[in-house]
């Protein structure tokens, strides 16, 4: 018999949310920070030429200062679009905050009119967003699917950005969710 692993994940995305929002906008900033330097000396990101990073929302782990250190050291940043009818997604190149705007969820996305597709993946690291992780490397998104989707075709090295106290020993998970190679938190880096 197959179990039904949607109400626990709900359940799970509603305690990570509950967490986040009680989490005092000072600690969240010091987290954050400490996660970002740690993102910024791992030998993955100092081997590729090509960043994908989400732009995060407020609950999530910032991503800004990745992005303009990225930049500054010569890499490519790539951000995600939602294609309009399906539930996949395209990067694009970004340089800096105005090459994006509002899209799918309220989420800032690049402006395709201003950004360009990318095409060649060879050479990059995706940053791959959730609420929670396991020590496996597996992730806990929003449950709209479209990272898992892009996933499945991506060869390149994943990395997740967590909070420590949201790092579970196993979490549930199905035959397509794809693991991520290396947990950044504010505490340890996991490698999977």
């Amino acid at each position: 018999m197959i179990k039904d692993i949607r109400p626990e994940k709900n359940a799970l995305r509603a305690s990570s949310l509950e967490w986040r929002k009680n989490l005092g906008r000072s600690e969240k900033q010091r987290m954050d920070f400490k996660i970002q330097n740690k993102f910024l000396t791992l030998w993955k990101f100092r081997e590729v030429n090509t960043v994908l990073v989400y732009c995060s929302k407020p609950l999530e782990v910032d991503t800004s200062f990745i992005v303009e250190r990225a930049l500054a050291v010569g890499k490519k940043v790539a951000a995600p679009r939602c294609v309009p009818g399906t539930r996949d997604m395209d990067f694009y190149l970004i340089k800096d905050k105005s090459d994006l705007a509002p899209g799918a969820f309220g989420v800032l996305e690049p402006d395709p009119e201003k950004c360009e597709l990318l095409r060649d993946y060879t050479s990059s690291v995706c940053i791959v967003p959730a609420l929670m992780y396991d020590t496996e490397g597996y992730r806990l998104g929003y449950g709209k699917g479209y990272y898992d989707r892009f996933l499945s075709g991506y060869n390149g090295a994943c990395i997740g950005l967590g909070y420590s106290a949201l790092i579970k020993d196993n979490l549930p998970h199905g035959k397509y969710d794809r693991k991520v190679d290396i947990i950044v938190t504010e505490k340890d880096n996991y490698f999977c």
